[in-house]
């Protein structure tokens, strides 16, 4: 199955115009709230093509807003627009020009995807009601969704239900996939540090090592998903940084860590939260240390909506067929602040398969790229999913 023998005609013939606007995000990556120049030419290219354009949200998101007929129906699209710190190792002709900062999950492709859709839908759709196009910041840890949301997102933009996509490797390219219910998992980041008392290294019952009481609360720590969370649930606590001490006979004051913690439901993650706290704070008092913790970067899990989904999946079979959809489509644990937006307002966030061939590499990686094969399926499918929602009968 070729899911780029369904495109368009019209978003075919500005595919290679729309692929160029692809690779000059691509050159010139901007982490989140640093998007400038990437929401102008988002609202430069909007404007142009008969939108209204509202800036701002976020900082620097982007609405682009187009009305058509008398219905008060309306649906709101998002993309992501911001880079990684990531120093991109791809060797191609568009890679990053900044030091330090690339393309490395493919938002470049989710912006252009959502321009090529809003081209269309501009020039010659056909629809009754209103489209809210969102381009937004900071996806990657920056709670950008929840930061336009907090300026008044949907309260300027009322949308009865929300969509977004993302691009998934190791799936066939361009196949769509979606879920209903707990799709990706919520994320939070755990600081901790630990405060005992340095001292010399040849004399440590004079000292209360922070790093004997940080390799207790790792170790500690690995029980609360195997003996707390019920087995059939998902849930992930994994220390990704534990930094202590600078010389091999010198007990330190401090050692600090960080947890990434994650769980597909409110209930799950609350409890993950709790233990964590309960567990730390009592492995430092058996030790004589006293522990800090602090929570940040938190995004709830995202939770697709039944009758949203099943909308959204019914959209992609009508134009694909079943042999165009990914299968069984299952659970993610990485996490995704569209989740905001669901909380919100109905929707589905989906899946767009960037290519399951060898050579390939997950996101986030340094020798990343989005699948120009999807740019052009992406769009047609935003367009069959606007003119099915907004339909005129």
């Amino acid at each position: 199955m070729n899911n780029r023998d369904f495109i368009l005609p019209d978003i075919l013939a500005h595919e290679a115009d729309m692929l160029a606007i692809r690779h000059q995000i691509h050159q010139h990556p901007e982490l989140s709230f640093e998007e400038v120049a990437t929401s102008d030419l988002v609202a430069r290219l909007l404007a142009e093509w008969g939108y209204e354009v509202h800036r701002g949200l976020g900082k620097t998101g982007v609405v682009g807003t187009l009305k058509r007929g008398t219905s008060p129906r309306s649906i709101g699209i998002r993309a992501d627009m911001d880079a990684l710190p990531i120093q991109e190792e791809t060797g191609l002709p568009y890679a990053s020009r900044h030091q330090g900062k690339m393309h490395a999950c493919g938002h470049d492709g989710h912006t252009a995807i959502l321009l090529s859709a809003a081209r269309y839908l501009a020039s010659q759709a056909d629809f009754d009601g209103t489209v809210h196009l969102i381009f937004q910041p900071a996806e990657e840890g920056g709670g950008g969704a929840y930061q336009m949301m907090q300026d008044g997102l949907f309260e300027c933009f009322p949308c009865d239900a929300v969509f977004g996509l993302h691009n998934m490797p190791g799936y066939p390219t361009g196949l769509l996939g979606f879920r209903a219910g707990p799709f990706m998992a919520s994320s939070d980041s755990v600081h901790i540090k630990i405060s005992g008392k340095g001292g010399h290294g040849a004399m440590p019952h004079k000292a209360v090592d922070p790093i004997v009481v940080g390799a207790s609360i790792v170790m500690a720590l690995q029980s609360i998903v195997s003996r707390n969370v019920p087995p059939l649930e998902t849930a992930v606590v994994t220390v990704g940084y534990f930094h202590a001490g600078h010389a091999s006979n010198v007990i330190p004051d401090t050692a600090e860590m960080e947890l990434s913690v994650r769980a597909m439901t409110f209930e799950v993650r609350q409890l993950l939260l709790k233990r964590i706290e309960e567990t730390v704070q009592a492995q430092a008092a058996s030790f004589g240390a006293a522990a800090e913790i602090n929570i940040h970067d938190p995004y709830p899990p995202l939770i697709n909506h039944a009758k949203e989904t099943e909308f959204a999946r019914q959209v992609a079979v009508d134009w694909l067929g079943e042999q165009g959809l990914i299968p069984d489509l299952q659970p993610i644990t990485g996490s995704e602040d569209f989740s905001f937006m669901l909380e919100k307002v109905p929707g589905c966030y989906l899946l767009i398969g960037n290519g399951d061939g060898e050579g390939g590499c997950m996101v986030h990686n340094p020798g990343y790229d989005f699948n120009d094969d999807c740019l052009s399926v992406g769009a047609s499918y935003w367009v069959k999913l606007v003119e099915k929602y907004l339909s005129n009968s």
